[in-house]
């Protein structure tokens, strides 16, 4: 079984979206792939065949791989909770929380848990790709390592050092690396790839040999900026970005910028909408009034979160917007801040509390140790959709309230408010659904693509694996994948 594993100079340098485009570039090429991510940190999650959840960068690696997405594929998850405090997921179930003051001892704990989850994986394809997290130049943190170079030494995989041009200094990131780990390190990277390149690559061609040149290492590709990138689901926060001026004739969607914001890949149908300005509205701004809808997202604390709320003002804005007759949908956290109340009965959030959510519809929410994740189906808007359930706590509607959603095996989800301009459900992924996506689109004046989003994605990851096959020397890290078979 070959194995091949993407690091990077620092985060968000693209090591999620190339082991995406190179998992289906593999498949394309008839060879069985599944990705790998050891340690992965993000409050955006998908839910797995096997019943658990991972990252929601892994489940669309898996959908590039043509694979289900597995809890294997992503043996540790931290969801972060607080600034010094993250929600700890092993092997797709929650196995309690991780602090400042403990992380680096419960850390090294975790290996044989990521090695077990490595074993079974490998035996199930011809390669894995796997990739790592943050950057193996901090070396600070580099004792217990699991998700770089302390993985790649124990399972013995190759390594393939990601820089990006686009934020400056690819140079010194590739070489300073290279410089500050450790010889035994340095000897399991067998080459470099320099992403998100723009203009004409002949002026990059002596920095290019510069890195081989200093490094050791032989490069695999300069990787221009691929629009492509642009459609696929992002895992990162990062990436978000504010209101932009918006074109005429185009309606206005727009959703605060929580602190613990969760699962916002929600949005990406929404933004994809010709007739829609997607605005994510960052803490200072307010939210705009010319609006045709707001949506709140999910949030991974849901208490702290509705407090950050109030304290930017944001639910005044939303109550003036629902004086103004304007659209609101809320979204798993989302929903249980549009209720009455927020219970936290066993401190799930941190310290036992119960807090007013903004009281726009009849529910009571409390939250609870057990974790409710699956898929799901139903119908909504009279409009059937697909999508899945991640949430630790239950909302009761008051009596004789009208649900959001009926599923199909006839539960009733979430709350829809009797003049219809308010609605919450528990259902992440349900706007990927076309028809769904343009009832809601047609509440606030625009027609909607009435395209089902997951196509739009298999399209891009298509698009992307092209332009890896034209730009990646792939057959290269072939070769090196299979070193350790």
């Amino acid at each position: 079984m070959a194995a091949v594993m993407l690091q990077g100079t620092g985060s968000d340098v693209g090591k999620s979206v190339l082991v995406a485009g190179l998992c289906r570039a593999l498949a394309n090429r008839g060879l069985r792939v599944l990705p790998f991510k050891p340690q992965n940190m993000s409050n955006n999650a998908a839910v797995t065949v096997d019943g658990g959840e991972i990252g929601r960068a892994q489940a669309l690696q898996a959908l590039a791989a043509r694979a289900e997405p597995h809890t294997d594929m992503n043996p540790v998850l931290l969801k972060p909770q607080a600034d010094r405090t993250s929600q700890l997921v092993v092997h797709g179930r929650v196995r309690g929380t991780l602090g400042s003051s403990n992380f680096r001892e419960q850390r090294r704990r975790l290996l044989p848990d990521v090695l077990q989850s490595w074993k079974r994986l490998r035996g199930r394809c011809d390669i894995v790709v796997v990739e790592g997290a943050g950057s193996p130049a901090e070396i600070n943190l580099r004792e217990g390592d699991i998700a770089n170079m302390g993985f790649a030494r124990a399972a013995g995989v190759p390594v393939a050092l990601v820089g990006d041009i686009d934020r400056g200094g690819v140079i010194a990131s590739l070489v300073g690396t290279r410089a500050v780990i450790s010889p035994e390190d340095a000897a399991m990277v067998r080459g470099f790839i320099v992403n998100k390149f723009r203009g004409d690559p002949a002026l990059f061609a002596d920095g290019y040999a510069a890195i081989e040149e200093r490094t050791g290492w032989r490069g695999f590709g300069l990787i221009p900026w691929l629009p492509a990138v642009a459609r696929l689901p992002s895992e990162d926060a990062v990436v978000l970005e504010q209101h932009r001026a918006r074109d005429r004739g185009r309606v206005l969607v727009a959703c605060p910028m929580l602190p613990r914001i969760a699962n916002f890949d929600d949005l990406d149908p929404l933004k994809a909408e010709p007739e829609v300005e997607l605005a994510m509205i960052a803490p200072g701004t307010p939210l705009p009034a010319e609006a045709g809808l707001i949506v709140i997202p999910g949030s991974k604390a849901t208490i702290a979160d509705m407090a950050f709320m109030r304290a930017q003002g944001w639910d005044i804005d939303i109550l003036a917007h629902h004086r103004r007759g304007g659209m609101i949908l809320g979204i798993c956290g989302g929903y249980q801040m549009l209720g009455r109340t927020i219970h936290d009965p066993l401190g799930i959030e941190g310290l036992s509390s119960l807090a007013d959510g903004l009281g726009l519809l009849d529910a009571e929410t409390v939250l609870s140790e057990h974790k409710v994740l699956g898929t799901v189906s139903g119908t909504a808007l009279d409009q059937p959709f697909q999508g899945y359930e991640m949430h630790m706590g239950t909302s009761r509607r008051a009596e004789g309230a009208r649900p959001f959603a009926v599923l199909e095996n006839g539960r009733c989800d979430g709350m829809i408010s009797a003049d219809g301009k308010v609605m919450g459900t528990y259902c992440h992924g349900l706007l990927a659904s076309g028809p769904l996506r343009q009832a809601l689109l047609r509440r606030i004046g625009a027609r909607g693509s009435g395209t089902d989003h997951r196509h739009v994605v298999e399209t891009a990851l298509e698009e992307l694996s092209t332009d890896l096959e034209r730009f990646m020397d792939i057959d290269g890290l072939l070769t090196v994948a299979r070193e350790n078979t």
